[in-house]
């Protein structure tokens, strides 16, 4: 491992060599222009010999100047910090000046003309320019370039930190000279030497501790020799920030400054400094020619004036001021009897106090309530400060943020942009899972480990050929490896199957016969059991014992049918066949009940003269599926028409009295037309309309949008473009859901009689029917006849009496 080590730092060494040696890079961009191998970074294009070219200061790429001059008018290229100034493409560095000419590397001739023997778009003179070194004073001496100078071939004279020794090294080299002396400089506290080796900055304060007395002389304390030090005159003391409280000169009065240096000021009482009465508006001299005695000590009492004090309180306002309304006094003025108007620190708030609480000038002011919603400098956090008054807004959280590595978190204070890479390093070896392959120490935190071009070691659960590389992560890919597996039903068996693949379904339906072995499986191939979710729920398909009709009630294995409705759907149709519903079983054995009972009543005068009949055929159920619908008026004209054409040996298929033309409308249709006529009659002129245009024009098809309408209304152009074999779609969500229609050439077509024209007939007057002879018959057998074929005996109509 040691080894290993070694040799990873003698890399890092040489890489960092390598890093370091600028004339490289200078060869590298040299060679790759000359051979017309290096590329603009705007357009990706190759730059030419000859080709105008502009070259960055800081990063030295080489760009195109057409293209550099088109991204630095660009948007894309404007700095982000001030409005002036754009990016270079590559380092990103901000330049304020725009590309605007040709120039050599090193700038001293525009347009430079290619010669063959130097370098591409240099003046082939001596660079001259500034190189990069701290130090280093002398210009570059190779000839124009790309990139940046090589350093500094020159040897000079330098010094170590301390200037005790000095040592000959190459220039502009940033190494910095450190002796092994002493460094022996006279620290801050002007009594001590700097005892560290030969070291750069200034030297650190004086760490030798010392005991310091206040000037006072009342608190001591330990400190750092040297502290205070120079505000204080080198005495060592310093200032207890409490009462002095020495005896003055006068030795009556004690000294009422802060714990200051030097000796204390003289007596404020003394005569010789007092000159006036305590409110300063009166000389003491004339209150002498007044009578007052003179004053000859410090304890003697200041004469008053009389008059009012007039001194200025700390209470009032910038505005307003107020004075003591006491008599010339010696002490403190006060208390006012007015009140203030102090505001707060935001200067928010007022307020109105009494002059009486306040003693000092810091008093006028208040903290209010109201909290700062200023952003703070990490524009994350509020200030919240009460009655805030900074100018700057200083986020003192720390800011706790996860790093890149995901497992440390940012102890710098709250802060702007994204938080720093994470600092933390391991000098453990990072290897992939097989131990292939290796990465040396350092390790920065949160680095992956390597990737591995090995194939995975890994102990898999099937035992086909594994495909995938070596990898960090805890589950290995699914394997890929086609099979052949059934479906989960095992219905059939299927290949070209991902082995990772489990749960195949056929797609067909599972057909396994269920527990109640009455039904099977309806759903999709599926896994586990049938009726994993409880019992059967499929109907039951029982017949039942009235009508025959399935018994429909949830599958009830081991108990009787229970005794329900039918809610089977019957088809009945009237004698003619033209009028045709579905209509539930309970109501068809209904109507036929009704039906039987009539007919049985009909058939009683015949039983009181003596006959006798078969009523057999009306309780069987064979006659209740028979159940038939009463004809309607249209039904009877129908069959007027019919016998008609037959008398007058008419051709039926030429449709002579619009028969097909009624019968296409649907008896729903004709009840909605019943109750909107005006509606039906718009509809059926815009279909009208549009079939015509499209049988007529040149174009295939023909489109019509109507307006947005409800349910009822759509179901009724929906039902009469049926009938005009026109194509009808609705599109939309309510309430904006509306209907159109296309009408195609040759295929829609209008029918002979409109749903109008039909329902105005039907509501106009018409002749009363013809009245239908029936054959009497006085033979007993005649008489014996069922009802069935006395129904369906068809009566003799005079046709002579019959209108149109």
């Amino acid at each position: 491992w040691n080894q290993r080590y070694l040799t990873y730092f003698f890399l890092q060494s040489f890489v960092g060599y390598l890093s370091s040696v600028p004339r490289r890079s200078t060869g590298c961009l040299i060679e790759q222009l000359s051979e017309e191998k290096y590329e603009c970074m705007v357009c990706c294009d190759i730059i030419r010999l000859m080709a105008p070219v502009w070259s960055c200061q800081s990063c030295y790429h080489v760009f195109h100047l057409n293209c550099i001059k088109k991204w630095a008018r660009s948007p894309a290229s404007q700095a982000d910090v001030s409005a002036e100034g754009w990016r270079c493409p590559a380092c990103q560095n901000v330049a304020l000046k725009q590309p605007t000419s040709y120039t050599c590397f090193c700038g001293k001739v525009t347009n430079p003309e290619w010669q063959r023997s130097e370098i591409p778009h240099s003046c082939g003179n001596m660079c001259g320019k500034k190189r990069s070194g701290v130090d280093c004073n002398h210009p570059c001496n190779i000839l124009c370039h790309p990139g940046p100078c090589p350093q500094c071939p020159a040897f000079v004279t330098k010094s170590c930190i301390c200037g005790k020794t000095s040592q000959p090294m190459r220039c502009g080299q940033g190494t910095v000279l450190q002796c092994d002396k002493v460094c022996g400089a006279i620290l801050n506290c002007a009594d001590h030497t700097c005892a560290q080796v030969c070291h750069s900055g200034a030297c650190q304060p004086c760490q030798l501790q010392v005991q310091q007395v206040c000037y006072c002389g009342v608190t001591t304390r330990e400190v750092l020799c040297g502290t205070d030090k120079e505000g204080f005159d080198g005495s060592g003391h310093f200032s207890c920030e409490k009462t002095c409280g020495l005896m003055l000169n006068c030795e009556a009065h004690r000294c009422q400054q802060v714990c200051h240096h030097g000796r204390c000021q003289p007596c404020p009482r003394s005569p010789s400094l007092v000159k006036t009465c305590p409110c300063g508006q009166t000389p003491l001299t004339k209150l002498l020619d007044l009578g007052y005695s003179e004053r000859r000590s410090c304890s003697d009492p200041i004469p008053s004036c009389g008059k009012t004090c007039n001194k200025p309180l700390a209470c009032g306002s910038s505005d307003t001021i107020h004075l003591c309304e006491k008599l010339c006094h010696e002490g403190s003025c006060g208390p006012c009897s007015l009140t203030s108007t102090i505001r707060c620190r935001c200067g928010c708030k007022t307020k109105e106090v009494p002059c009486a609480t306040i003693q000092k000038e810091e008093e006028l002011v208040f903290t209010c309530e109201k909290r700062c919603n200023k952003k703070r400098s990490c524009g994350r956090h509020k200030c919240g400060e009460l009655c805030c008054v900074n100018s700057e807004h200083k986020c003192l959280l720390i800011c706790g943020y996860k790093l890149n590595c995901g497992l440390h978190r940012c102890q710098e204070t709250c802060h702007r942009g994204n938080c720093d890479p994470c600092w933390q390093s391991s000098f453990d070896e990072l290897t992939c899972h097989c131990g292939l392959t290796v990465l040396y120490p350092p390790i920065a935190c949160g680095t992956k480990p390597p990737e591995c071009k090995n194939m995975c070691t890994r102990r898999h659960e099937c035992d086909h050929p594994v495909f995938h590389n070596c990898h960090s992560e805890e589950k290995c890919p699914p394997c890929t490896y086609l099979t052949q597996k059934w479906c989960m039903g095992k219905h059939e068996q299927r290949s070209n199957i991902p082995c990772h693949l489990q749960d195949i379904s056929c797609g067909l339906t599972c057909n396994k016969i269920l527990p109640c072995e009455n039904h099977r499986c309806r759903r999709i191939c599926h896994r586990g059991e049938c009726l994993a979710d409880g019992s059967c729920q499929q109907p039951c398909v029982l017949p039942r014992p009235d009508c025959g009709h399935p018994c429909s009630a949830p599958c009830h294995p081991g108990s009787s049918c229970p005794r329900t409705t039918c809610t089977a759907k019957v088809s009945v149709q009237c004698d003619c066949g033209r009028r045709k519903e579905r209509v539930v079983c309970t109501e068809a054995t209904s109507s036929y009940q009704r039906y039987a009972a009539i007919a049985m009543a009909s058939k009683l005068s015949d039983m009181q003269l003596g006959d006798s009949m078969d009523i057999g055929p009306l309780l069987t159920k064979k006659e209740a599926k028979q159940t038939r619908l009463e004809c309607d008026q249209e039904c009877a004209t129908l069959e007027r028409n019919r016998r008609l054409a037959d008398a007058l040996q008419i051709d039926t298929s030429a449709d002579p009295f619009n028969i097909r033309s009624t019968s296409v409308y649907s008896d729903s249709l004709k009840d909605d037309a019943r109750k909107d006529l005006k509606f039906v009659t718009e509809v059926e002129e815009e279909i009208k309309n549009l079939v015509e245009l499209a049988n007529k024009g040149k174009q295939p098809k023909r489109s019509h949008c109507f307006p947005p309408m409800n349910r009822e209304h759509r179901k009724i152009i929906h039902e009469l473009a049926e009938v005009y074999a026109v194509e009808s779609v609705s599109y939309d969500s309510e309430p904006k859901r509306n209907v159109v229609i296309t009408a195609q050439k040759g295929k829609s077509a209008c029918p002979n009689s409109t749903l109008t024209s039909l329902i105005e007939r039907e509501t106009t007057a018409r002749a009363p029917p013809p009245i239908a002879h029936i054959k009497q018959h006085s033979s007993k057998a005649a008489s014996g006849s069922t009802w069935s074929k006395m129904v369906k005996e068809e009566p003799v109509i005079d046709y002579f009496d019959v209108q149109d």
